[in-house]
């Protein structure tokens, strides 16, 4: 019988989960065991794992869970250097040239374990199955606009901290309070230009930047696809980067940008691959989290401020969890035959990057 462990995440400011309630009842429905941790943080209430009659634990117990159970969260794990023996679903950052990658790759080697990561969970044409994309890319432009407006206030590189919102619509009335704030400084009106809009995190960016009446460039592979440079980037107040760092992406910052003349003030780099070899906005060297979320790479008239938190979605967990959840339970239910399809797509991802170790 296949065993899920929902592992409560242990990451500050990580409220979301990638299973609802409804999805714990289809997969005990089908005929899995399914424990859930308790959590101190998780936006979804205990009492709707509860009422389902899956297995309660105790937060962070899931390295005493059994042998076969299949560890499921979404963040990392603690850094603790413990071999992982388990079977772990879960975003690893491993598969990239991400600097922790190595250090995570052998846990799994020294335990027995495997990854199975969610980044990879792909079908028969390669589409990812499942994404936050969507509110990552809504969130990142909120960052930005709010960056903007910080700006405006003073010269300093802000705002000082985000925070977790109940929903899309108390986030939307909090930046067009920010925006008109910043307007009422003397600011010209923000424009902005996202690049990687057809996709689903840039449809998340442009729909936020829309709903405040801003004028938005979308720009996806057709107008990328010179390779660069792209000094119309610069021409804008805030760009939005929702194009994940791989081979052939070109650089739409680069250093040089620092130093030009420009309009922009704002990058929000959604993306967020800061460590990796092909980092299409090479101006910065590590991400940033709702404690401190923005770099200032450059001072300057106007300054130059990147926002790059990696767990954007988390701002909006309700929404961003129920979202995720629904993409993901078709494969979840797949779990029985994970040798196979999606899973076992995943699983060949990882024996690759293990040979390389």
């Amino acid at each position: 019988m296949t065993h899920l462990w929902v592992r409560a995440e242990q990451r500050a400011n990580e409220q979301r989960i990638g299973i609802t309630p409804e999805g714990v009842r289809a997969l005990m429905d089908a005929g899995f065991t399914v424990t859930v941790e308790r959590s101190s943080c998780r936006a979804m209430p205990l009492a709707g794992f509860e009422a389902t009659g899956c297995n309660i634990a105790e937060e962070g117990s899931w390295p005493q869970a059994p042998g076969e159970a299949i560890i499921f969260g979404l963040k990392e794990l603690p850094e603790d250097g413990n071999p992982l023996k388990h079977r772990h679903i879960m975003f690893g950052h491993a598969f990239k040239g991400q600097a922790d990658g190595p250090a995570l790759l052998n846990r799994f080697k020294q335990g027995g374990g495997t990854l199975y990561d969610l980044e990879y969970l792909v079908d028969e044409t390669g589409r990812r199955v499942a994404a936050f994309g969507y509110w990552a890319g809504f969130a990142g432009a909120a960052v930005g606009i709010k960056t903007w407006a910080a700006q405006q206030a003073g010269d300093i590189p802000g705002p000082a901290s985000v925070g977790v919102y109940m929903g899309r619509d108390a986030l939307v009335a909090e930046l067009q309070s920010d925006l008109a704030a910043g307007l009422a400084n003397g600011a010209e009106k923000p424009d902005a230009i996202v690049i990687g809009a057809l996709g689903r995190v840039g449809t998340g960016a442009s729909d936020c930047l829309q709903s405040l009446g801003l004028s938005v460039t979308k720009w996806d592979m057709a107008e990328t696809a010179h390779g660069g440079p792209f000094p119309e980037i610069l021409d804008h107040t805030l760009f939005v980067n929702c194009i994940l760092a791989q081979p052939g992406v070109p650089v739409f910052v680069p250093k040089s940008a620092l130093n030009a003349p420009r309009r922009l003030s704002v990058v929000a780099d959604v993306a967020c691959d800061p460590n990796s070899d092909y980092n299409p906005v090479p101006i910065y060297d590590h991400s940033t989290t709702f404690d401190a979320p923005v770099i200032r790479a450059a001072q300057g008239n106007p300054p130059l401020d990147v926002m790059a938190i990696d767990n954007l979605p988390s701002m909006l967990p309700i929404e961003s969890s129920d979202d995720y959840a629904a993409q993901l339970l078709p494969s979840l239910r797949t779990l029985d035959r994970i040798d196979a399809g999606v899973w076992g797509r995943a699983k060949a991802v990882f024996d690759t990057h293990m040979a390389r170790l």
